[in-house]
């Protein structure tokens, strides 16, 4: 081809593109227009009338350190002429939460217990703004739970989801009502599961988020994209009261079993084993000759208890419980006080090296129950209490060597008789007194000796 058939073929190239060649931005529009945006809208609006607004009014008892300790010395108040001491001073107190409608026919609504606790008027307001009274059905303080009861029209009640199937890394959305904006809704993803240690006197499994929870979300819901409940909002972790990323939320299979129980008996009946446990720790594993630190070891088996009749010996491991894996103490604790009393239970454990399995009938608990001295007391535990005898006070049966409790001062044989100036007749008496505490100053009778054993 020569020089001029080249220069003409370009010429006819060029001319065809010129003509064929769109510019790219022509088309966007129309893509655009055609393309809806990724929501979660049409979600949050088909749920958000589930979720309610929960103001309370009542009255409660000031404790002595929470008024100025000059009120309780003697001097000062003889030299400014205070009046004698009644009593504990009450004084009002109103506050806000969330709740959820789980039964629209029933109207029965889910929340926390702190946030009816001594709550003597409860006004729950919808979405729509309609308010009105409810009651309270029964509260459980060990899993934070509550049930109210508002029977109202046009309730919309909230689907419940499965927690089990959560997994981290899924997306999950928090809809309640922070510092009193009502309706606020919030997303994130499950950050992680199992979580405990929040509140060691309670019964914990909780979902951590990262979804934003402030105060005034406790009580509220936390769905998946699918709009199921899957927990409801209960913690926070912060200093400063506000977010900071790390949200916990009451499983929905959990808050299930004790939202039955509640509605059924107006509270949750747990069951017992009748063992002392604590966590394996590497100390112990190598100690039993374990590859790894996981599950609870008994240290002690109450005598006429469930675990005794079943077979369950001090120095088992327990590993499972119903199949599932119990990485320590406080889990295996956690399951057995989710289970009803009369529930058959397969325990997997340890002996000698070697894998057991038994079953147990979960029992009712007593308050002479020997094994959860550590419920009333971090302090106590590794003491196994039972009422004494002749109903003056509270017997220490055994102590572990090594626990809190031996490390306080505590022995075998000794009764406790009071707690600071408050006489303890019983084990429940000492659980009542010791509820919140952080240090109890133990009055006890060794042969015939009186002590005082500070407990932390």
């Amino acid at each position: 081809m020569n020089l001029r058939n080249q220069f003409a073929a370009i010429a006819l190239a060029l001319a065809f593109f010129s003509q064929s060649v769109v510019p790219a931005h022509a088309a966007l529009p129309a893509v655009l227009d055609a393309a809806p945006l990724p929501s979660l809208a049409p979600m949050v609006k088909r749920v958000s009338p589930s979720v309610v607004n929960i103001a309370t009014r009542g009255t409660i008892k000031e404790q002595q350190g929470q008024r100025n300790p000059l009120l309780d010395d003697p001097f000062f108040r003889r030299f400014f002429d205070v009046p004698p001491d009644s009593g504990p001073r009450e004084r009002q107190f109103q506050s806000a939460g969330s709740g959820v409608i789980v039964d629209s026919k029933n109207g029965y609504i889910i929340t926390n217990h702190h946030v009816v606790e001594n709550a003597s008027e409860i006004t729950i307001t919808l979405l729509d703004n309609r308010s009105f009274t409810a009651k309270v059905i029964g509260t459980d303080e060990g899993s934070d739970i509550a049930v109210l009861q508002a029977k109202q029209p046009n309730l919309v009640a909230m689907s419940l989801g499965d927690s089990a199937k959560l997994e981290v890394g899924d997306y999950v959305v928090a809809i309640g009502n922070p510092f009193g904006l009502q309706h606020t809704v919030t997303a994130g993803i499950v950050s992680a599961l199992g979580r405990s240690g929040i509140n060691p006197e309670g019964y914990e499994d909780f979902i951590q988020t990262d979804a934003s929870i402030n105060p005034g979300n406790s009580g509220g819901a936390l769905v998946n994209l699918r709009g199921e409940l899957v927990g409801i909002n209960s913690a926070i972790l912060s200093r400063s009261g506000g977010n900071i990323g790390i949200g916990f939320a009451i499983p929905v299979n959990m808050v299930k079993g004790v939202m039955d129980q509640l509605i059924k008996y107006g509270e949750v009946k747990r069951g017992v084993l009748g063992v002392n446990i604590y966590d394996v720790t590497p100390d112990i594993a190598k100690e039993y000759g374990l590859s790894e630190s996981s599950g609870a070891l008994v240290a002690g088996v109450v005598q006429g208890s469930s675990a005794e009749r079943a077979g369950v010996k001090t120095g088992d491991i327990i590993t499972t419980v119903n199949g599932v894996t119990m990485k320590g103490a406080g889990e295996l604790r956690n399951a057995i006080g989710m289970m009803r009393v009369g529930d058959k239970v397969e325990i997997g454990l340890l002996r000698d090296g070697k894998p057991r399995k038994v079953i147990a009938l979960i029992a009712e608990r007593n308050d002479t129950e020997t094994a959860n001295a550590a419920e009333i007391n971090k302090g106590l535990e590794g003491a196994e209490l039972v009422d004494a005898a002749d109903g003056g006070g509270v017997l220490v049966k055994a102590v572990q060597e090594g626990s809190p409790s031996a490390q306080a001062g505590l022995r075998a044989n000794d009764t406790i008789i009071a707690v600071g100036r408050t006489p303890v007749a019983s084990t429940k008496a000492l659980r009542e007194i010791a509820k919140g505490a952080n240090v109890l100053v133990l009055n006890v009778r060794r042969g015939s000796n009186l002590l005082l054993i500070p407990i932390r």
